[in-house]
């Protein structure tokens, strides 16, 4: 059945604006049963990560080295985004721009504020007396990669691609250093969904630009975080190091979001405050 695309981005955008509790159990007007059927027959699907600039060049790379014949572009709601929807429409305009001889099919907004609260809200202040910071970011990339999962499997354990990038022309995010993006690849990979960082290694924007062969500023035209850059000191450097970022995501971060994501593959709600708090009592 065609769809009237006025009308199912409208229902995309209350999505966004209302934030549902929205990982698996998909409407029908997002994700019929059949597409699904359909989805699960296409032998070289991807499930892509719709952010801002490199998400997009991620994909496009992916694309040339894997031969994805078919995409699957998904957005996932944290909370704490800013800024117009149409930038969301328009990455998906600049993806199939970029790649027309790929199919690229209806966009999903999925997501589930608990879960993000969990991980990142609940329990701040026992998080810094355990690792002495506080960052939302790490744990905010690492939700993002898991409320794909779901998907993936669903769909037949199709890739997930994602724009992670360890460095950005020389800046670091503490939330996209290498040890973290194990940590990121090997929750995918604990579910056998294999999660791709084809940028991974690149530094240089001017690399991003040419993959796109169009204009695009970097942290432009896309939703923004009112919570960016939390974890810099004044002078622009990272303040949490590398051994604080992984402590907490090995001990805290990791089992909390495997045992979420565990139960909702397993037909089950999660009660999310509770496994979280269970594990951080037992740390």
């Amino acid at each position: 059945m065609k769809r009237n695309a006025s009308a199912y981005d409208q229902q995309l955008q209350n999505l966004f604006l209302n934030k549902p509790e929205r990982i698996v159990d998909f409407p029908e007007w997002l994700l019929p049963a059949r597409t699904v059927e359909r989805y699960r027959s296409i032998s070289r699907l991807a499930v892509v990560e719709i952010a801002g600039r490199d998400s997009i060049a991620a994909v496009v790379k992916s694309v040339r080295e894997e031969s994805f014949t078919d995409l699957l572009p998904t957005y996932v709601y944290t909370g704490t985004e800013y800024g117009a929807w149409a930038s969301v429409n328009l990455a998906v305009q600049r993806l199939v721009a970029c790649l027309p001889n790929v199919h690229v099919h209806n966009l999903i907004v999925m997501g589930s504020p608990r879960f993000w609260k969990a991980l990142n809200g609940a329990f701040i202040s026992e998080l810094i007396a355990r690792y002495g910071f506080y960052t939302p970011c790490v744990g905010c990339h690492l939700y993002l990669h898991a409320v794909r999962i779901p998907l993936a499997l669903l769909l037949g354990k199709v890739p997930i691609i994602s724009g992670e990038r360890e460095r950005h022309n020389g800046l670091i995010k503490i939330n996209q250093v290498s040890e973290a993006l194990d940590i990121y690849r090997a929750l995918a990979e604990t579910f056998g969904v294999e999660l791709l960082f084809p940028l991974r290694k690149i530094d240089n924007g001017k690399e991003i630009e040419a993959l796109l062969e169009m204009p695009w500023q970097q942290d432009k035209e896309q939703l923004h975080c009112c919570l960016s850059g939390n974890y810099r000191s004044i002078d622009g450097s990272p303040k949490p190091d590398e051994a604080q970022i992984v402590r907490y995501l090995n001990e805290f971060a990791f089992p909390c979001t495997h045992k979420i994501v565990r139960e909702y593959v397993s037909g089950q709600t999660p009660n999310h405050l509770k496994i979280a708090k269970h594990i951080i009592q037992n740390l």
